[in-house]
């Protein structure tokens, strides 16, 4: 039984790691739509002031602006689809761990009883 209860054990490790593999990319792109969104407010603002360029290039304003919208709708597609990755990470770390300690607390029990039997086995003998 031991084996199986170091085998879960090390199950719930890796699946934590996964966990956490999946928060870090969630925080990633997140950060990255942050930073695209930034841009394209920047980009609007710079094209709205006076002594900007925009006059001049336009469609290269526009084309910025447009790219920095669609990184930041993929960021945001990503990070929704890590979080769903992170929801099932959850789900099957937690089964993981409750299995885990279902076996843990199963071989403590038996080692409970086998002492308790040695003890009565020795009482007896000694009788």
């Amino acid at each position: 039984m031991s084996t199986r209860r170091d085998r879960l054990r090390k199950l719930v490790k890796v699946q934590e790691q996964l966990k956490a593999l999946h928060e870090t990319r969630h925080a990633t792109f997140l950060a990255a739509a942050s930073a695209a969104e930034a841009e394209a407010r920047e980009l609007v603002g710079h094209f709205d002031r006076a002594d900007s360029l925009s006059g001049l290039f336009p469609d290269l304003y526009h084309r910025r602006i447009a790219s920095a919208v669609g990184r930041q709708e993929a960021s945001l597609a990503s990070a929704r689809q890590e979080a769903s990755l992170i929801a099932a990470a959850t789900a099957r770390t937690n089964m993981v761990e409750r299995a885990y300690k279902d076996v843990r607390n199963r071989d403590e029990r038996e080692r409970s009883d086998r002492e308790r039997l040695d003890l009565i086995a020795q009482k007896r003998n000694n009788e």
